[in-house]
């Protein structure tokens, strides 16, 4: 009749634990993980420590399934098993496909209720004063824990305004270096394709127009305007136009964009106007880098204020 009640009420008819001995197990702390905000104990864990199989436990559980509603018992999902494992380079639930059931506090001590044992009430009273360990350092740490979480957040806020901070100043960087040419400087003898690199830089940065002032003008110059992108225009003003050179102008502008040629024999110096920006050039364009010549963006005035004394 006792054994018929305990197999109807879902209790073992013989204690679960192999024996009343208690597990050698010292320090159960490390056991209590945090799943889903709750803290608790895995299935494998409490198996362990009640020295049974894990599935004996689950069975035994099972057979009184009333008595651990899901803020007791729960059983974990796939990627919450991942995480854990992730977590942990040795799993304590092996090699197991099945997914493992968590309990929280009020699951493990509902535990001792089925588990008729000397060993299953002792193991118990170890886990809920691990608990209640684990509530007390938590609570007289929570000022600590606390100040540790705003000054992590406030390290990651620094990094990450930090590598903002970093790119804008490359950025800077890079645009000054790729489309901002030096404003005042001097090429060498011998640096010929410097100078002419630095001239088609500017011609290049263009937008709208491009006015070249110099009384030694020929055909390399033309080629070298072509260097302009589409649609800006090109003016040059030179103290004289050569038949051969007006012919070398009329073959250009039969192909290519236009350039007009302009008579003007009241400067002495060479001038390139990119847009508003008056260059002051120390050399022919076409003798760039045959000898030493100074080049400054004059600050002072502007494409549009030359031109218009150009024209009184």
């Amino acid at each position: 009749m006792t054994k018929e009640k305990e197999k109807i009420e879902g209790k073992a008819s013989e204690p679960v634990a192999n024996s009343d001995r208690l597990p050698e197990v010292i320090n159960i702390q490390p056991m209590i993980r945090v799943i889903r905000d709750c803290q608790v104990m895995l299935d494998s864990d409490l198996s362990a420590l009640y020295g049974v199989e894990t599935r004996r436990l689950n069975e035994q559980v099972k057979r009184n399934i009333e008595r651990f509603p899901d803020d007791f018992m729960f059983q974990l999902r796939k990627d919450e098993l991942d995480n854990l494992m992730s977590q942990n380079a040795t799993s304590s639930w092996g090699g197991t496909r099945k997914l493992p059931y968590a309990f929280t506090e009020q699951g493990i001590a509902m535990l001792s209720s089925v588990l008729k044992s000397k060993t299953a009430v002792e193991v118990n009273i170890r886990i809920m004063r691990a608990f209640i360990s684990m509530r007390r350092f938590l609570a007289s740490n929570a000022q600590l824990f606390q100040r540790l979480e705003t000054i992590e957040y406030h390290q990651l806020e620094m990094k990450q305004h930090q590598e903002v901070t970093d790119k804008r100043i490359d950025e800077v960087f890079r645009r000054l270096n790729a489309d901002i040419p030096p404003v005042q400087g001097v090429f060498y003898d011998g640096q010929v394709f410097d100078a002419y690199r630095f001239v088609s830089d500017l011609i290049r940065k263009a937008k709208q127009s491009i006015v070249l002032i110099d009384n030694y003008v020929d055909d390399t110059v033309l080629t070298l305007l072509d260097k302009r992108a589409k649609g800006v225009s090109a003016v040059i003003y030179t103290q004289r136009v050569s038949s051969q050179f007006q012919l070398d102008v009329d073959r250009h502008n039969a192909q290519y964009p236009l350039i007009e040629i302009r008579q003007f024999n009241k400067v002495h110096d060479r001038f390139l106007l990119i847009d508003d920006e008056v260059y002051h050039i120390g050399a022919s364009i076409k003798d760039l880098g045959r000898k030493w010549f100074g080049f400054t963006l004059m600050r002072d005035i502007t494409a549009t204020e030359l031109i218009s004394k150009i024209k009184e």
